[in-house]
């Protein structure tokens, strides 16, 4: 089944050229299926970007598939136009009185700021609070995820001698679990943060389990069943193209920068690079929405309780 995302929305055009099922809001309506909700809380800098790798890995289930874009209340974007937020977003404000069977949290270029010191912390809070009573099962996103261990569990994060970037090889270390259903043993993705979440600040008793890992980038997918969530340290739904964006967006800007770790071929930028890690893209948010399928409530008003 396709996804269904705004008429007018630029990921459409997008998306549609890559062949993704997209459905339009009036022949969506026309469908006996209850669709599944899915809300998209972007804090990243480039919106349409980044609802184009969300809505792409989305609209590969067979399930029909309603996006709803979030933002921060009375946080004002500086790198989108006022239009597009106004044509496409809602603050959370605005929802949350409404039930998702799933809630996507994205990163943001805060992480080097102590999360107290970030201007929307306490909303975000409280959103996560909000995740509990009113979203069936959530997916957080690198500092997204850094923000949601360290509220739900205290977790620290520790900031990086020189920023983690690049594509490294992670290990499946629960086989059995069913979001890593079809995962080969290793696999690529791609990691860009100047901070890390610990092993051994894992607290224990909270039933939460590392699915993924890294020797050189360290942890990558926690799950933690306890909050329905689903928390990833790096950037497993990136294009192709997002870190030769970010290296060369700071090597103009004259940041001291090196070429992203084992991403363009014999490390020459000159080089286009290769994706080694769309399929397991795909199927890690298969595998995720199938699971929310499989024990949403069918009535939207019993999610949470």
């Amino acid at each position: 089944m396709p996804i269904k995302i705004p008429d007018n929305l630029p990921a459409r055009s997008i998306l549609e050229a890559e062949g993704v099922m997209v459905m339009q809001e009036t022949d969506a309506i026309r469908q006996d299926i209850r669709p599944m909700r899915i809300g998209l809380l972007n804090l990243m800098p480039n919106k349409v970007k980044t609802e184009t790798q969300f809505a792409r890995l989305l609209g590969a289930s067979p399930l029909q598939v309603e996006l709803t874009l979030v933002k921060m209340t009375n946080h004002v974007p500086r790198n989108t136009s006022s239009d597009h937020i106004i044509s496409f977003y809602r603050n959370w404000e605005d929802i949350r009185s409404e039930k998702f069977d799933g809630f996507i949290v994205t990163g943001a270029p805060v992480e080097t700021l102590p999360f107290e010191e970030v201007t929307y912390w306490d909303e975000l809070r409280r959103i996560f609070d909000w995740t509990q009573t009113h979203v069936h099962g959530s997916f957080t996103i690198c500092w997204g995820a850094q923000a949601a261990a360290h509220h739900f569990h205290g977790m620290p994060k520790y900031e990086l001698p020189e920023k983690k970037f690049g594509v490294y090889s992670h290990r499946n270390l629960a086989p059995a679990s069913p979001y890593l259903r079809g995962f080969s043993d290793d696999f690529a993705i791609p990691v860009s943060r100047w901070t890390e979440m610990r092993r051994e600040d894992i607290p224990e008793g909270r039933g939460l389990k590392v699915l993924m890992d890294s020797d050189e980038a360290g942890l990558c997918l926690i799950d933690d069943p306890d909050h329905r969530s689903l928390h990833m340290f790096n950037h497993i739904e990136y294009d192709t193209g997002s870190l030769s964006d970010e290296y060369f967006r700071d090597r103009a800007s004259g940041k001291p920068i090196a070429p992203p770790h084992d991403y363009f071929p014999d490390d020459d930028p000159e080089r286009p690079p290769l994706n080694r890690w769309r399929s397991h893209a795909h199927l890690l948010f298969g595998n995720w929405i199938h699971q929310i399928y499989q024990t949403t409530p069918y009535d939207l008003r019993a999610i949470g309780e």
